[in-house]
């Protein structure tokens, strides 16, 4: 009995897992810089500073699409959460900015990602309202409001599928709460402000 065809085959195997071992861990270093990036363009935007939040998006979706070249398809689960963000990032941007949210194919995700992103875009729609609210801009709070609502039920039927897209329902639930809270801030705003105009014409 010999032993070399085991001995061959652990050869072949180490080096395989070794390479594996380096993707994993270029793959986790990249993706937080895109996590990263993301974020500060998140923020920018909420500061309203379109240009620096537009251009820290695009610098991310570079990182990640040089990221996908050296990736395996065995190791997409530590590229989700990158994607998300990515995702997150380029709706919150198109939404502030009137234009069309990019489609899943256009930013290179996979529709797991996709369908993520767009989740945790909801809850900054709910920041934009607020803040809306907050300068006197009844109107913008509104149509923020009804973007958050019409994004929550587009994705509302993909609940089913939380075994196969991990934390689809749950994030559902949270949206459902943020919007509730939302329209209860939206309907006091504008029952106040057409108080405001009645109160203000009665004087005139």
């Amino acid at each position: 009995m010999s032993l070399k065809n085991v001995k061959s085959s652990l050869s072949k195997i180490s080096k395989s897992l070794n390479d594996l071992q380096d993707s994993r861990e270029y793959l986790i270093k990249n993706t937080r810089e895109v996590i990263l990036l993301c974020g500060q363009s998140i923020i920018s935007i909420h500061k309203s500073d379109f240009e620096t939040g537009r251009k820290k998006a695009e610098h991310a979706k570079k990182l990640l699409d040089e990221i996908r070249k050296r990736s395996r398809s065995e190791l997409y689960r530590y590229i989700v959460t990158a994607e998300q963000e990515l995702v997150e990032a380029f709706a919150f941007i198109s939404i502030v900015e009137k234009s069309d949210i990019p489609s899943a194919a256009s930013l290179g995700v996979r529709g797991e990602s996709y369908i993520l992103g767009l989740l945790d875009c909801v809850g900054e729609l709910k920041r934009l309202v607020y803040d809306s609210i907050r300068v006197g801009k009844a109107n913008e709070a509104r149509k923020f409001f009804e973007i958050m609502e019409n994004l929550y039920l587009f994705l509302y039927p993909f609940a089913i599928y939380d075994k196969i897209i991990n934390e689809t329902r749950r994030k559902l639930d949270v949206n459902r709460i943020l919007i509730e809270d939302a329209r209860a801030a939206v309907t006091e705003e504008i029952r106040r402000s057409a108080l405001i105009d009645a109160i203000n014409k009665n004087r005139n």
